[in-house]
C-alpha cells in the first residue's frame, strides 16, 4: 500500500516515506520551538519580524485615561447581574442552563410587568362588577372577540415583520462593515508597499489607516445610538490625533455632562414605561457647536490616505487599487444604510393604530370572557393580554436595531471583533512563497499522503502530478470499501 499506511492506494505514483527529516531531503529550516513568532515566555519579550526580540519595558505606553480595563471595547468576565436583564444589549457568550421558556434574560417579560398588572386589575375590577351585580349586563358577545381578533393578529403581523425587517438590514450592514474592515486591513497591511527610506514611517502609517478603521465602526456605533462626540472611552484615543467637528463639539463640558437619573427615572426605563424614557436625541440637542458626521470625517481621512498610497506608487496593482477604493464605498454605504433603518421608522400612523387596537382588544377582553368563563376570566385575560402585548413589545425594541435594549445588536461586540481582526492581520508579516511552501510540516498531499513538502520535492515532477492525477480514484475507491464494509443494510 506504500510507505504512507496506505494514504496513495497503491495507485500511481508512490508517496514518498512520511517521516521526520526524510532521507535525501534539503534540511528544513528550524522552526521556533515556543510557540513560533510571538511566543515569549510570560509576556516578557516579542520577537519581531527579524527574530529580534523586543522587551517589553521597553515599548512606549500611556495608561488609558480614567479607567483600570485594559480593552474598552470588551464586558466584564462576570456572571449576569439584575441590571442586565433590563439593559443591553444580550452577551451572546454567556450561556444559561435553564430551558428557553424559562429564562428571563432576554425575554420581554420584564417590560410587562406593569401593564400585566394593570390588565389584572381592570379584569379584576370588571369580574367584580358583573359577579356583584347581577341584573347589570357587562358581558359582549363573543362574535365581537372574533372579528377584532383577526384585525389585531394582522397588525401584529405587519408590525412584527416590519421590525424583523429592520432588525436583519441593520445586521446585514454590520456583516457588510466587517467584511470591508477585513479587506482594507488586509490592503493596507499586506498589498501596500513600505518604501525602503521611509519604512518605519510607512509602518506606523499603516497602523494609523488600520486604526481608523476601527475608528470609523466605533464612530457609527456611537452615532446610531445618537452619541455623537468623542471623549468616549473606547473612541478618544483612536481619533484624539485627527481635527474633527465633533471634536471641537466636545470641548463644550455641559453638552458632554452625563445624565442625570433618579430612582424612580431609571425603574421606570427598566420597566419600559414611556413616561420615563428620555428623549435619546436628548445630546443632540444640547450642543453648541455644529457635530458634523464623525464617520464620514473618518472615512475623509481613509480615503486621503489611499490616494497618497497610489500616489506614492506604494499600491502599483491597479486591481489592488481597485479593491481599495470599492470596499471604501463600502463604508459609505454602510453608514447610508444603517442610518436609513435609523431615521425611517414605520410610518407613525401605522404605529399608532395598531397600538390603539391592541389595547381596545385587551380591554375588553373580561367583557367578552366573563359569560363563559366567570372569576376565571381574570387569569385568562392575563394570559391573553401577555401572548398579544409580547408580541407587540418585541415588535416595539426591534424596531430600532442599534440601541441599549437586550434584544438589540450587539454592537461593542461587533466593534470588538474588527479590532481584533486589525490587530490579527497586523501580527503577521508578510510571507513569501519559500517560507509558505518549503517547510517539513507541509503536507502538500493531505490527506491523500501525510509526506512533507521535502518528501514530495524529492519525487520527479511526473510522479508528482501523477498522484495529484490519482488522486480522486484513491478517495472513490476508498469511499466504496467503506460502503461495502458497513453492509448494504446501513447503507
Amino acid at each position: 500500500m506504500g510507505d504512507d499506511g496506505g494514504n496513495t492506494g497503491g495507485h500511481g505514483a508512490a508517496a514518498p516515506a512520511a517521516v521526520h527529516g526524510e532521507v535525501g531531503a534539503p534540511h528544513a529550516p528550524t522552526e521556533h520551538g515556543h510557540g513560533g513568532k510571538g511566543g515569549g515566555k510570560g509576556g516578557d519579550s516579542n520577537p519581531n519580524g527579524d527574530g529580534v526580540f523586543v522587551q517589553q519595558d521597553s515599548i512606549p505606553s500611556t495608561p488609558r485615561r480614567g479607567t483600570t480595563t485594559p480593552n474598552p471595547f470588551s464586558r466584564k468576565n462576570t456572571s449576569i447581574d439584575i441590571d442586565d436583564y433590563f439593559s443591553g444589549p444580550r452577551d451572546i457568550s454567556k450561556h444559561s442552563k435553564w430551558p428557553l421558556f424559562l429564562q428571563l434574560h432576554g425575554s420581554i417579560t420584564p417590560k410587562m410587568i406593569v401593564p400585566l398588572l394593570a390588565i389584572g386589575a381592570w379584569a379584576t375590577l370588571i369580574t367584580a362588577l358583573s359577579a356583584e351585580f347581577e341584573h347589570i349586563e357587562l358581558s359582549i358577545q363573543p362574535v365581537l372577540l372574533t372579528i377584532t381578533g383577526f384585525v389585531v393578529s394582522m397588525g401584529l403581523s405587519f408590525r412584527s415583520s416590519s421590525a424583523y425587517e429592520r432588525y436583519a438590514e441593520g445586521r446585514r450592514c454590520w456583516g457588510q462593515l466587517i467584511l470591508a474592515a477585513q479587506s482594507l486591513g488586509r490592503v493596507f497591511w499586506v498589498h501596500a508597499l513600505e518604501r525602503p527610506e521611509t519604512s518605519k514611517e510607512d509602518l506606523l502609517g499603516k497602523l494609523t489607516a488600520m486604526n481608523l478603521v476601527v475608528a470609523y465602526a466605533v464612530a457609527l456605533k456611537h452615532k446610531l445610538r445618537f452619541e455623537p462626540y468623542t471623549h468616549y472611552e473606547d473612541l478618544i484615543d483612536l481619533v484624539g490625533h485627527i481635527d474633527t467637528l465633533a471634536k471641537t463639539a466636545t470641548e463644550d463640558e455641559d453638552a458632554i455632562a452625563p445624565r442625570r437619573y433618579t430612582i424612580f427615572k431609571t425603574m421606570g426605563e427598566s420597566l419600559g414605561l414611556s413616561f420615563a424614557t428620555s428623549n435619546p436625541r436628548k445630546m443632540l440637542k444640547r450642543t453648541k457647536k455644529p457635530l458634523g458626521n464623525l464617520p464620514l470625517e473618518i472615512l475623509c481621512y481613509l480615503t486621503s490616505y489611499a490616494d497618497e498610497l497610489v500616489a506614492n506608487g506604494q499600491l502599483p496593482v491597479p486591481m489592488q487599487q481597485t479593491f481599495l477604493y470599492n470596499n471604501l464605498g463600502m463604508l459609505n454605504d454602510v453608514m447610508v444604510n444603517t442610518e436609513r433603518v435609523l431615521n425611517t421608522p414605520l410610518p407613525i400612523a401605522y404605529a399608532i393604530v395598531i397600538s390603539q387596537i391592541t389595547w381596545l382588544y385587551v380591554v375588553l377582553l373580561p367583557f367578552q370572557l366573563y359569560s363563559q368563563l366567570g372569576w376565571i376570566t381574570i387569569p385568562a385575560t392575563v394570559f391573553a393580554s401577555y401572548i398579544i402585548l409580547g408580541i407587540f413589545f418585541i415588535g416595539h425594541e426591534i424596531e430600532n436595531p442599534f440601541g441599549m435594549d437586550v434584544n438589540d445588536l450587539p454592537l461593542d461586540s461587533f466593534c470588538q471583533q474588527i479590532m481584533e481582526d486589525m490587530e490579527t492581520i497586523a501580527s503577521r508579516t508578510k510571507v513569501s512563497t519559500q517560507e509558505l511552501v518549503q517547510s517539513s510540516r507541509n503536507k502538500v498531499m493531505f490527506p491523500f499522503s501525510h509526506s512533507s513538502y521535502y518528501a514530495w520535492s524529492s519525487q520527479p515532477e511526473g510522479a508528482i502530478r501523477a498522484a495529484v492525477k490519482n488522486r480522486p480514484n484513491y478517495y472513490y475507491e476508498k469511499s466504496q470499501t467503506s460502503s461495502s464494509a458497513t453492509g448494504p443494510d446501513n447503507v
